[in-house]
């Protein structure tokens, strides 16, 4: 099982520019002349955040981290989309699900093809319970533990040769879970500003020579947008 340095600092620094857009939000507000007398109100833009509405969506460009293969030394970096919905069937529960995709290159074995730096994809199909933590008119914090399934291909731009050359997987649809959540800063009653740094739990295996299976656990982020619809529970 494999955890990168990399998720704690990437949280870190992904928490820390949530603090400072939420200081900003804070500060937030317009000033509009009342009828008649000439004098100013300020009118507070997240007045009217409220956490009871019944579904949301969000999407976010995507990052990724995968080992391509049990024995490689050089994982891949990919990028895509983070597509993910939400049932709340009360103030703190939901249903979630997500489907993702990564694409990019990968490290290689040396090998006597000449093959560097293949192409790659993994596809991520999860649902599972979400929670609402700790939460204001400004932002919150949201858990999640979702299970189902990754597609990986692996072999797309191996120009026929076995995977085995390579030291890559088979393109495989294995088990996959994810564990993390959101961090939300209100930007409306409907719109949010969402990063979502995660663990992803994936457990590809080789189907030539020695059967192998391997977990691997790699950090993924997303930053992107929410909307809440306006249907209240």
């Amino acid at each position: 099982m494999r955890v990168k340095v990399s998720f704690t600092t990437a949280l870190a620094a992904a928490t820390a520019l949530a603090l400072c857009a939420g200081s900003l939000a804070h500060a937030q507000s317009t000033a509009s002349p009342t009828a008649g007398n000439g004098t100013y109100i300020t009118v507070d833009p997240l007045a009217k955040v409220r956490y009871d509405n019944r579904y949301d969506v969000s999407v976010g460009l995507a990052y990724d981290h995968i080992k391509a293969g049990p024995t490689l030394l050089q994982g891949s970096n990919l990028g895509g989309l983070d597509l993910s919905a939400s049932y709340w069937f009360s103030k703190h529960w939901a249903v979630e699900g997500s489907g993702r995709g990564y694409l990019g290159t990968s490290g290689a074995a040396p090998n006597s093809v000449n093959i560097k730096g293949p192409f790659v994809s993994q596809y991520l199909f999860v649902a599972g319970p979400e929670w609402l933590g700790p939460h204001n008119k400004h932002g919150a914090l949201i858990a999640h533990a979702l299970v189902g399934g990754a597609y990986g291909n692996f072999e797309q731009d191996l120009r026929g040769s076995s995977p085995s050359v390579v030291d890559f997987y088979n393109n495989q649809i294995a088990p996959a879970g994810i564990i993390g959540g959101h961090i939300d800063l209100n930007r409306s009653a409907h719109w949010v500003f969402r990063i979502t740094p995660d663990a992803v739990i994936t457990r590809y295996g080789i189907n030539y020579g020695n059967k192998i299976t391997q977990t691997d656990v790699n950090f993924a982020i997303s930053v992107g947008v929410q909307y809440k619809f306006s249907g209240k529970r």
